[in-house]
Formats: structure tokens, C-alpha cells, sequence
């Protein structure tokens, strides 16, 4: 596999000066005619009101009225130039004296040998370069696990592999999508793709995978959040917009909203989801309205709302789109949330209630309540839990899911300093000797045989059931500079920089404090070295954040008071 060498890092004195704040009203969006003249160098963001502003009928206006508390913005001092500067956040930049651990530059290097080339350009990462082990599906580039390896490039000044790799994928959406002899969606993105080299015919092609490979034969649903997320992402970094305005992105975009907002019978404004559609592909009872797939829905809606352009089809996908960002906030906030009080609410939960004045909507049974729950809820700190179903909460802590609430502002301020008061007050069983458990607590014995049928790979603090994986410290670092907590991601970083390099960058690690290399963990797993390159580059350099976040909107009120830990 060829490398591509290291381009220089990044210029520290291009580094874009930050702005103030400056909100925008969808309510209003949805009724101003759009000025056309856009400055192509000036990121999506930072357009004015009255730029991004368009037109919809009488009737959708008085709609649209009903959605003034729904304030959803960017900042314009996300700004990044032309690739060499930096996308920003109204947080502190790097300290000049920053001395870069020498793990950073092994991590560099074991990166580009990590790069897949489709006829001479670098398309992606592969997943994994371990040689020791059979290959499986570790030597695809998968959208999920190119993720962080795209933000460690996007910071690095080096954007062309990223825009490579999402009009790569793109063009893959395209295809025909068949499991047996049924037709996916026309909006799904693959899972992953190989490109396959004829030696004798000197070709290459790309071979994609929808789930029909997979274990379970489950389609992606994260993978076209994913893509949106890191076209805005580009966008934020490089300041150009003319990648997310071509026709194939918009079209792109266009087919993976429809599927998440067409309508059906659901009465929730959550995605209903299989077990395996995520991070957590295996069966591990996430089926039904997992919050990773929720929060990761939430940030794409709001990065499609910034990228879509104002035409007749954008417009109308617009005015979806802030429909349900009302009702998906509300639900997340009002029946996902937990903390002390709520937790105290459900355990005094009344059954079988009937009517509109049912407090316990989901008819909760309060002895489903596990036992570890009591001990584990801090006096102060919260969590978005797990799953909400009918008569079903699962109440097992997600990182991916909770970090992802706070970046996309899914988390209130106040729910996102209880998140994270959560991690500090709960050290030992998320952190604990390598970071960062993927979930906790982990199933055992009657339990793990019914929920994941016996799964060997996901035996109790192993794998996705409660073992930690480091690719997890970009999240946490991203959402510690957020909330204005870069000493929890310090910390964190700290610990995993004492062992990472030694064993040779494992996917995942076991044990209940994540004291040993995964039974089946594979070495030079990309995303566990891209992860922690951004982690350290997001701490050099806070501006960084603002390829991964979105601000809160300021105009829509609290919906939930009830807890201490909402007044820190």
C-alpha cells in the first residue's frame, strides 16, 4: 500500500481570528426571499440572516410562526480559511510552547500507512493493519472509522483526501443495494469499500459493502450521518463551499433525509433502528431507539440544515427539517434524560396509566429498574440513557451517544456540564486504566446469554459490552473543550498515552478496567490512532472544535427543571 508523506503541519500564525456569536432564526429563515450573492469563500455559516433566508407559502408561514422558539445557529466564528487556518469556537488558542508528545509523530507515520489509494488518489483509511490476524473485513475503508481519520487530516491542512473520500462514497450511494431479493433504500451509504487491484488487466475498482456483508446482514444507519457530518466538517475547515454545493451532494444529502423523515406509523420522532445498525454492530440489545443513532440524526439534521441549498427541493427538506429538530429535541431532553430526580420520579412511577395526564407515558415498570442504576447516578450529573421504548428504558450509560448530545447541542448547558460531571464523579468505571468505555455496565451471565445470544466476542468488559476503546478519546476531548473541561481530556489522554504506542494501538481493551488488550482486538486499528491525534491536536489547538459543534441554541428554553444538577 503506497504512503503518502506527512505536508507540513499547519502554519500557527494563519490562524483565523475569531467573531462574536451571531444567532439565526429558522422561524424567520423560512420566510425572507434568499439574496443570491454568496461570497464562495466565506463557509456556510457564516452567510447572514437575510442571506440564507427563503420563501414558502402562505400556509407554511403561519406554520413556520409556531416554530419561533426553534433557534437553531451557527456561530460565524466557526470561520476557517482556505485550507492552512483554523475552523474556530469561542475557546482559548493553543499555547505557543506546546511541545507535541512523541507518540504524536508514530501516530502520524503509522496513519499514512494506513491510506488506500484508488487509481493514484488516497480515497480513505484502512480499517486496520494488522498482519498477524486474518483480514476479514479490517482491510475496508469503512465511513465511520474514516471519520476521525478525516478530522485529523482536515487539521492537518491536508483536505484533498477527505473531499476524495466523500465523492467516493457518493458515487457508491448510486448503486443497486440488494440483500437477497430486496432493494435497500435508494439514500443508504455503505458501510465500507475495498478497491480491488487486477494486476493483469493494470485496473482498479471499488467494491462497496450495504450490509449484505456484514454480520447480521444489518444496514448502516450511522454511515449517512456520518457523511453529512464530515461534509460540513470539510466545509467548516477549508471555508469552501462549492464541494457541498455540487448537484451529487446536494442529491446525496437529499436521499439519505428522506429516508430518516419519510413518515409511517411511527409516533415518536426518534429512528427506529435494528440491533447491530451502529458502532455496536453485534447484537447487544440497542434495537429500537438507541441514542448514539438518535444523537448522531440530531447533528445531521442540523449540519443538513447549514449545507442544503435554498432551491425548491432544499427549501422544502428545510421546513422538514426544523419540524423535527423541535420534536426530537423535546423528546431526547424530556424522556431520554436522567438524573437523581428523574431517577427518583420512575422508581415512584404509577402503571398503567391512561390518558393525556399519564405522567409514566411509556408505562415503565419501576422494578425493571436495575439495582446498579441507584449506585451509579452521581448527586450531581446526569446522562442520556441508553433507549426508550414502550414499557422498556434501557439504562446503560453510551459515550458515543452522549458526547455526540453535547457537540450538536442535543445537551442543554446545563445537561452537558451534568454529563460531564457524570465522567468525573465516575472515573474508575468509564476511565479507569485505558479510556473509554464504549457503554457500562456490562451484561452477564442470564442476561448476556438473552440479550446477545451467547455472543463469545461480547463476553462481560469485552468488546461493545463494557470495553473501552481509545478511539473514543476524540469525542471526549471535543466535548471536555465544549464545556470548558479540558482537564478531564488531559487526564484522559494522560492514561492512554502510557500504554497506547507499547501495544500497538489495539482496537479495544478488556476488563472491567480496561487493564487488557481485547481478546480479539486487532493491532494498528486506524481509528484508535486518528482518535487520539485529534484528541491532541483538539487540545493544541481548541479552534479546532469548530469542525465538530455546533452551538446551542439560546432561544429555545429548558424544557426539563428538575434537578440539582441543572444548577451547577
Amino acid at each position: 500500500m503506497d504512503v503518502n508523506h506527512n505536508k507540513n503541519m499547519k502554519n500557527e500564525d494563519m490562524l483565523s481570528p475569531l467573531a462574536e456569536y451571531e444567532e439565526c432564526d429558522f422561524s424567520k429563515l423560512l420566510e425572507k426571499p434568499r439574496l443570491l450573492s454568496i461570497e464562495r469563500q466565506r463557509s456556510l455559516e457564516e452567510r447572514s440572516l437575510s442571506e440564507l433566508s427563503i420563501g414558502i407559502s402562505p400556509c407554511l408561514s403561519s406554520r413556520a410562526n409556531d416554530l419561533n422558539s426553534l433557534r437553531i445557529f451557527e456561530q460565524p466564528d466557526f470561520i476557517c480559511s482556505p485550507v492552512g487556518r483554523r475552523s474556530g469556537i469561542n475557546t482559548p488558542r493553543s499555547q505557543t510552547g506546546f511541545d507535541p508528545h512523541p507518540m504524536v509523530a508514530e501516530a502520524w507515520e503509522a496513519l499514512r500507512r494506513s491510506l488506500v489509494y484508488f487509481r493514484g488518489q488516497p480515497v480513505g483509511t484502512i480499517a486496520a493493519l494488522d498482519n498477524s490476524e486474518e483480514n476479514l473485513n479490517y482491510d475496508q475503508v469503512f465511513v465511520r472509522d474514516f471519520f476521525p481519520s478525516g478530522l485529523a487530516f482536515l487539521m492537518n491542512g491536508e483536505p484533498e483526501i477527505v473531499k476524495n473520500f466523500i465523492l467516493k462514497t457518493l458515487r457508491l450511494q448510486s448503486w443497486e443495494k440488494k440483500i437477497d431479493r430486496f432493494q435497500l433504500g435508494e439514500g443508504v451509504m455503505p458501510a465500507s469499500f475495498k478497491v480491488l487491484h487486477d494486476p493483469v488487466r493494470n485496473n482498479e475498482t471499488l467494491i462497496a459493502d450495504f450490509g449484505e456483508s456484514a454480520i447480521g446482514r444489518v444496514a448502516p444507519v450511522d454511515s449517512g450521518f456520518w457523511w453529512i457530518i464530515l461534509l460540513r466538517a470539510y466545509t467548516k475547515s477549508t471555508g469552501d463551499t462549492s464541494l457541498a454545493e455540487l448537484p451529487e451532494c446536494q442529491k446525496g444529502m437529499r436521499l439519505i433525509l428522506s429516508l430518516c423523515l419519510s413518515e409511517g406509523f411511527d409516533t415518536f420522532p426518534t429512528l427506529l433502528c435494528a440491533d447491530g445498525c451502529c458502532m455496536i454492530d453485534r447484537r447487544m440489545g440497542v434495537y429500537g431507539y438507541p441514542i448514539e443513532i438518535q444523537a448522531l440524526f440530531f447533528m445531521a439534521l442540523r449540519c443538513a440544515l447549514l449545507l442544503l441549498k435554498q432551491d425548491d427541493e432544499g427549501k422544502e427538506f428545510m421546513e422538514r427539517i426544523v419540524k423535527r429538530l423541535h420534536a426530537l429535541s423535546y423528546h431526547m431532553r424530556s424522556y431520554f434524560w436522567l438524573d437523581l430526580k428523574q431517577l427518583n420520579d420512575i422508581y415512584r412511577f404509577k402503571t398503567e396509566e391512561y390518558s393525556h395526564t399519564a405522567v409514566n407515558k411509556f408505562n415503565v415498570m419501576p422494578d425493571s429498574l436495575p439495582e446498579w442504576v441507584f449506585d451509579f447516578m452521581p448527586v450531581r450529573g446526569g446522562y442520556f440513557i441508553g433507549n426508550v421504548s414502550p414499557a422498556r428504558m434501557d439504562f446503560r450509560w453510551f459515550c458515543l451517544g452522549n458526547c455526540i448530545a453535547i457537540l450538536s447541542s442535543l445537551a442543554t448547558p446545563e445537561q452537558a456540564t451534568a454529563i460531564m460531571d457524570l465522567i468525573e464523579s465516575r472515573w474508575e468505571e468509564l476511565v479507569g486504566e485505558m479510556p473509554l468505555k464504549v457503554c457500562y455496565p456490562a451484561m452477564e451471565t442470564h442476561e448476556w446469554r438473552i440479550i446477545t445470544g451467547c455472543d463469545p466476542k461480547n463476553t462481560r468488559w469485552s468488546y461493545h459490552n463494557g470495553g473501552s476503546w481509545p478511539v473514543l478519546l476524540w469525542l471526549l476531548a471535543a466535548a471536555c473543550v465544549k464545556t470548558g473541561r479540558p482537564q478531564i481530556a488531559r487526564r484522559a489522554i494522560e492514561i492512554a498515552e502510557t500504554r497506547l504506542l507499547k501495544d500497538h494501538w489495539p482496537e479495544y481493551y478488556d476488563g472491567k478496567l480496561g487493564r487488557y488488550i481485547g481478546k480479539q482486538s486487532r493491532k494498528s486499528q486506524t481509528w484508535s490512532i486518528a482518535g487520539y491525534l485529534v484528541a491532541k491536536m483538539m487540545l493544541e489547538d481548541p479552534s479546532h472544535l469548530g469542525m465538530v459543534a455546533i452551538e446551542e441554541d439560546k432561544q429555545m428554553k429548558p424544557l426539563l427543571r428538575r434537578s440539582n444538577s441543572w444548577t451547577l
